[in-house]
This record gives structure tokens, C-alpha cells and sequence, in this order.
């Protein structure tokens, strides 16, 4: 029997990515919505900005869903030339498997800590290079308190 330490993000891990994640979206002048979910995809914390698309919520929440579950950003399933979900590669038509559920388009981020998937962060409002920035934010944000936490700081 194999077994391994889980880690898991908690509620205090998860506000420090939404704020590094929303300091990035006020430098850029976007209004995002930011989720956080934990390595089943389940909502661990999600803030839409003051201003931001009501659809933003269940989008950023699809988006976070995918990239936990699938374990890979969300924009590499139709990233020409061989993204898998594009038209005539092997997972076309992979999002109607969890309809409303499974986003195929940019700003989904797996969150991995020693070589897991641990998590994921999904951001929705604004066009792709924006909501890869600020799923940047919150990546590194994550990366910073985890160096943190293992060093005691």
C-alpha cells in the first residue's frame, strides 16, 4: 500500500492568491472574477470585483473545475496545433462531458506543489492575456507562502 501527505490549500492560503490576484487585475484596470478551488475542484473561495460580469462567476468557476480536474491550464486543450480539443484531435468535444462545467479556453491554472495538483485558480473578465497574468499573480502569490511556510518565515 502506497501511501503520501496530502497538502491541501485552506481558506488563508486561498484569500493571499485572491488578493495577489486582484492587485494584478487593479494594475491592469480589469474587473475579475477569481476562484480558488481545492484538488476535487470544490470552491475554496471565490471574489468577484466590484463591476465585474455576472458570468464571470460560474466561467472562472468551470475554468478552476477543468484545470484541477484535468490537472493542466485550461488553454493548452485548444492551443493550435495539437491542443487535444480542437477539431479532429483525440478529446474534441470534451467539454460537453461535464456541460457548463469543463472550460476549454483561457484562465484555468493547476496549482502544484511537490509534483501534485493540489488545487487550481480560474479567472474570468477580461480578454486571454489579462486573465494569464493575473492567474499569474495568484500562482506566485502561492509559490511566496509556500516558500514561506517550509522555511517557518
Amino acid at each position: 500500500m502506497a501511501v503520501y501527505t496530502a497538502h491541501k490549500i485552506t481558506l488563508e492560503d486561498a484569500l493571499v492568491l485572491l488578493r495577489a490576484a486582484e492587485e494584478e487585475a487593479v494594475r491592469q484596470n480589469v474587473k475579475q472574477t477569481i476562484c480558488i478551488v481545492d484538488d476535487g475542484g470544490h470552491v475554496i473561495a471565490l471574489h468577484r470585483m466590484t463591476g465585474a460580469r455576472l458570468t464571470g462567476v460560474e466561467i472562472a468557476m468551470a475554468k478552476a473545475f477543468t484545470a484541477a480536474g484535468h490537472e493542466r491550464a485550461t488553454h493548452l486543450f485548444n492551443e493550435p496545433p495539437n491542443g487535444p480539443a480542437l477539431p479532429g484531435n483525440e478529446a474534441f468535444g470534451i467539454s460537453h462531458m461535464y456541460p457548463g462545467r469543463f472550460a476549454i479556453f483561457v484562465g484555468g491554472f493547476p496549482i502544484v506543489h511537490d509534483g501534485r495538483v493540489i488545487g487550481a485558480v480560474g479567472v474570468s473578465g477580461g480578454v486571454g492575456a489579462q486573465d494569464k497574468s493575473v492567474g499569474a499573480a495568484a500562482l506566485a502569490a502561492f509559490e511566496q507562502l509556500a516558500a514561506e511556510q517550509s522555511t517557518g518565515s
